[in-house]
């Protein structure tokens, strides 16, 4: 069992207690966010820093200049 460390742009994400290390290249999902593994870093027998990029959230239904123009003023 590994204690792994993740982080994006050496901010600590989060930690967990984990059976196996994730490789390079792996899909991962965090926090309900999707990325993938770019470094891993053994520190000891145990720690283990993960270095990820994380994709960015796609904005949906936003509101065009258009629509805002269509609104009902009172």
């Amino acid at each position: 069992m590994y204690v792994v460390h993740f982080f994006e742009n050496k901010v600590e994400i989060v930690n967990q207690f984990l059976g196996s290390v994730p490789a390079v290249g792996d899909p991962i999902a965090i926090k309900g966010r999707k990325g993938k593994v770019t470094g891993v870093n053994q520190v000891d027998d145990k720690h283990v820093h993960v270095q990820i990029t994380v994709e960015k959230a796609a904005v949906k239904n936003k509101p065009t200049a258009a629509d805002l123009a269509k609104k009902k003023k009172r």
